[in-house]
């Protein structure tokens, strides 16, 4: 029987349910932030082309980590304790630090866009330090919170999002879109590459997977919603597109803007603004998601269920590198897109395909 002190984070796990609703209502929002625009930066209207190509290799990795899951009925982490035994602790302190670093541009897009769209005067530089409150009790309440974060989202994401492309799609021009496939092939590598930091939610969903204890048809749910998750983000790149053409680029933050050219606003308006308010929502639960697994990662390494000292002392520490180095945003979305995206491809796809060294038969009341 697994002993409960080598897992004493056990009660987080998530239903497969929430799982499936994070990867198709929380995953697709921060993509709708700035990965529109460095899309358009760099494959111009090919843009749909490196997203699908993304989406593929995600979903072919996210299919690798579920059919690991269903191999046993305990969980992932259950299996790597079992075989790795006190050794398991640095495994999770590699992945507590890859989803620090995860958390550094989503801070940071975070930050800007809520200054941009929030504030029309200029905000104090305190201003953010209310989303760090909210992240660090989130962070000590386990990932139980992210899968009901996952519910929720549910509500305040589907909505949303349909009524902001709805009220888009008449300034919208499809043939912006085309010819399809007319630039280079080159362009279309480089969009795929200089996004990779974005589009790593194979490994987003690692540490809900991970705790999943699989049940008959739970990775049907888990693909089929990062499939449609996929397809929002695809649907707005083509009205995205579509009402900015050659300007997409400087668009930045665009689901906020894309609907004040629905002509009822004249009238009535920026009533847009409700649903993209809705949309933050989300987006702050989203950009509090790897906070929450560093947390998590750093209570399995202490073997304790008390987060709230580790979740001080990481939410303060992404409260003063968002404070200091928000002026360095530029260099740092270069050094992250630019420069180490090979480090954050290999790490895509490699801690997937490692996840297969687990998928052996092993009951968990053997």
């Amino acid at each position: 029987m697994t002993n409960r002190l080598d897992n004493p984070l056990q009660n987080s796990a998530v239903k497969s349910r929430q799982i499936a609703f994070f990867a198709a209502f929380v995953l697709p929002v921060y993509k709708l932030l700035e990965t529109p625009s460095l899309l358009a930066r760099f494959a111009k209207g090919d843009l749909l082309v490196p997203a699908f190509l993304h989406f593929v290799v995600q979903a072919a990795l996210l299919s690798l980590l579920v059919y690991a899951a269903s191999r046993s009925e305990t969980s992932l982490f259950e299996r790597l304790n079992a075989r790795l035994g006190k050794w398991s602790a640095l495994v999770y302190a590699l992945l507590a630090l890859y989803f620090l670093c995860i958390a550094v541009l989503p801070l940071l897009d975070l930050e800007k866009f809520v200054y941009a769209v929030f504030y029309d005067t200029s905000p104090t530089v305190f201003s953010f330090a209310a989303f760090f409150i909210f992240a660090a009790f989130a962070c000590t309440k386990g990932l139980k919170t992210v899968g009901r974060s996952a519910d929720l989202s549910l509500f305040l994401f589907l909505p949303a999002f349909l009524l902001l492309v709805a009220m888009s799609f008449p300034a919208t021009k499809p043939d912006n879109l085309l010819p399809l496939f007319g630039e280079s092939a080159k362009s279309t590598l480089d969009a795929f590459a200089y996004t990779t930091p974005h589009f790593a939610d194979a490994v987003f969903l690692l540490p809900l997977i991970g705790n999943l204890r699989y049940q008959k048809g739970d990775g049907k749910k888990i693909v089929v919603g990062y499939g449609v998750g996929a397809a929002f983000v695809l649907v707005f790149l083509c009205v995205f597109f579509g009402l900015y053409s050659t300007i997409a680029p400087r668009e930045h933050y665009a689901f906020s803007k894309i609907a004040q050219y629905f002509p009822v606003l004249s009238i009535v308006g920026r009533i847009d603004l409700i649903f993209v308010y809705m949309l933050c929502v989300v987006l702050f639960f989203y950009v509090a998601a790897p906070l929450q697994y560093t947390v998590y990662f750093g209570a399995k390494i202490a073997h304790t269920t008390r987060k709230t000292s580790i979740s001080a002392i990481v939410c303060f520490g992404a409260f003063l590198f968002v404070l200091f180095c928000n002026k360095h945003y530029n260099a740092i979305y270069a050094l992250f897109c630019e420069t180490l995206f090979p480090v954050f491809l290999f790490l895509s796809i490699g801690l997937p395909v490692a996840c297969m060294l687990f998928n052996h038969k092993e009951n968990r009341n053997a």
